[in-house]
Formats: C-alpha cells, sequence, structure tokens
C-alpha cells in the first residue's frame, strides 16, 4: 500500500482510465440518455458513444435537442432521437424504454435528478427492485493510490441500519463485479470507538456483525473508522487499529448523506478529485454526470456502468443447477 503521502503526482487521474479502457473492450452498450438538453448532457454522451462505450437513445424534446446540436455544432446523426414533450416525459418514457430491453443502462441529461428518480422509483412503473436504491461516486484522488468509492452521498439522507445493509452490498457488488477484487469497506463515524453517544458507531459495529453472519458479502468490512485512521496507514498505527482495512480502504460508507457531500466536495474542491457517479440498486445501473464533470469523469461515469451492465450479462448467461 502506497503511503498518500508519497503518491506520485504523475498518477494523478489515471486510475479512470484503466477503467475506461477495458470498458471499450465491451460492445457499446445501448443507453437511453434522458432529457439531453443542454451541451454538457449532449456532449457527454456524444463523447461517450465516440469512445465506444454506449450507443445512445436521446429522449426528450426533438426541438430543443436539435436546437443544441445548432449552436454548439454537434452531430447526433447516427443516433435515435425519441421526441417527447418535457423532461418528466422523458423521464417516464426513458424508465419505459429500459421495462422494454430497449436499453441496458439509464443516463440523467439535464433534468433534475429527483425528477428522474420520481420515474425510476415509481412503485407501479419503475425500475425498483428488492435492494434499496443508492448512490456512489468513485472518486480519482490525487494524493491517495487507488480509487475512492463513497456511498451514499446523493440520495438516501438519513438512512436506517437495513438501509445501509442495501448501500453496502451495492457498493460491494459494484466494486467486485467490475473486477477490482473483495473492496476493503471502512464504515465512518466521528470516532473509532463504540459509543452510545454517537449512534452511527453502534450502526457501524451492527453492520460488521452481520458481514460476519453473512447478512453482507463479497466484502472487508471495518468500522466504526474515523476518516483519517480509514485512509491513513500512519494515522492507524497511532491510534493502535489493526485490521485489514484501517488505513488502506477502498470503500467509505458515510453515516448519512450529508457527511458523504461534504466528504466528496472537500475531495473535489481542496485535493483536485474527480468524482465519476453511479446510481445502484434499479433494475439498470444510472449514470449521473454534472455539468461541472470533466470529459474523462463522464466518460468514467458510463465505463463504472458498462462494465456492470457487462458483469450482468455474463451472470445471467450462467446456467443454473
Amino acid at each position: 500500500m502506497t503511503d498518500i503521502a508519497s503518491a506520485a503526482p504523475l498518477e494523478a487521474h489515471r486510475k479512470y482510465e484503466q477503467l475506461i479502457a477495458r470498458a471499450k473492450q465491451t460492445p457499446p452498450t445501448k443507453t437511453v440518455v434522458v432529457h439531453p438538453c443542454d451541451e454538457s448532457s449532449l456532449r457527454g454522451a456524444i463523447e461517450a458513444a465516440e469512445e465506444g462505450l454506449i450507443k445512445p437513445i436521446l429522449v426528450g424534446p426533438a426541438h430543443r435537442i436539435e436546437a443544441v446540436v445548432k449552436a454548439h455544432g454537434l452531430d447526433i446523426n447516427p443516433y435515435e432521437i425519441v421526441d417527447v414533450a418535457h423532461s418528466d416525459a422523458a423521464a417516464i418514457c426513458g424508465v419505459k424504454l429500459i421495462q422494454e430491453a430497449k436499453g441496458e443502462l439509464l443516463m440523467k441529461g439535464s433534468l433534475h435528478t429527483d425528477e428522474l428518480m420520481r420515474a425510476v422509483t415509481a412503485s407501479a412503473t419503475g425500475l425498483r427492485t428488492a435492494r434499496r436504491i443508492s448512490h456512489v461516486f468513485v472518486m480519482d484522488v490525487p494524493t491517495y493510490p487507488e480509487p475512492l468509492f463513497i456511498t451514499d452521498a446523493a440520495i438516501n439522507i438519513e438512512p436506517d441500519l437495513d438501509a445501509k445493509r442495501d448501500i453496502i452490498q451495492n457498493v460491494i457488488d459494484l466494486f467486485t463485479q467490475v473486477g477490482l477484487g473483495t473492496p476493503r469497506v471502512a464504515i465512518l463515524s466521528a470516532v473509532e470507538t463504540v459509543t452510545s453517544k454517537i449512534p452511527s458507531t453502534i450502526e457501524a459495529a451492527a453492520l460488521c456483525k452481520m458481514a460476519e453472519r453473512g447478512q453482507i458479502t463479497g466484502g472487508l468490512l471495518d468500522g466504526p473508522l474515523a476518516f483519517d485512521n480509514a485512509i491513513d496507514p500512519e494515522a492507524a498505527r497511532i491510534k493502535g487499529i489493526q485490521s485489514p482495512v484501517a488505513g488502506k480502504a477502498q470503500i467509505l460508507v458515510v453515516p448519512n448523506l450529508e457527511a458523504g457531500n461534504m466528504l466528496a466536495k472537500n475531495l473535489t474542491f481542496l485535493a483536485r478529485a474527480d468524482a465519476a457517479g453511479i446510481v445502484l440498486g434499479a433494475r439498470v445501473p444510472i449514470i449521473l454526470t454534472s455539468r461541472a464533470d470533466s470529459v474523462r469523469t463522464r466518460l468514467a461515469s458510463c465505463a463504472l456502468a458498462v462494465l456492470l451492465a457487462e458483469a450482468r450479462r455474463r451472470m445471467a448467461a450462467i446456467p443454473t443447477a
């Protein structure tokens, strides 16, 4: 494990390149792009298509999409457009196309996230599964030797113990299914000792026991851990914490959305990290991008979803006994 302080600057932001290169080895994945009606969202879909990652179906008001094309000199001739009246209709139509097996991925365009998720989570017509829907930031932090997975910083505001079990299982499944091995999962709190005064420490301890009993599978869990002794080997050593996770976590599970959002934004603005985003727990992976995302970040978000879709195809092809 490379010490954070000694991580070579030349390695900064190369972590995404490995994911993108692997995703390019699979055929382009049919992706329903919902309401790509500004330059950022439409260009992001086109760039991912030109890189061979996705095959987009553009769902939104055709006149608005074409206006963006004209204003910014884009080319969408190779791609199918499904014309609908507005963003709400685009979200509903996008979900319907997934239900009809016309796409394997859903990608957010220029509509609000809650507008898209309303259609995704609709009880009768949405894409819910038995698993809780959750969000993962996969962050390329220049000063950290490997990608950091942070969950949930975007969807679940104050998840209870059962929701956290699903959130953790979702991110472990993502990590393993995209071929990254067995993850080291740190369940974060303000301190590394269990105390009744901080409920998140009790939940962290319970989640670790759930993993021991097989209620969470596929990862190595430890918690509660404070942020410093989760990611810094020296901090873990000073505190006397001995575990396969402390000091070298790959997945950070935050207590609630506020903590996760602040952590992700701190890393983005103070450590110059990139933050690819993906929503898990629905019938298909959902790609969330931001107007502020770099080209590399948008491609990384698509690459993660493509690798996950490919893994699911492989698993579905394996005959059951």
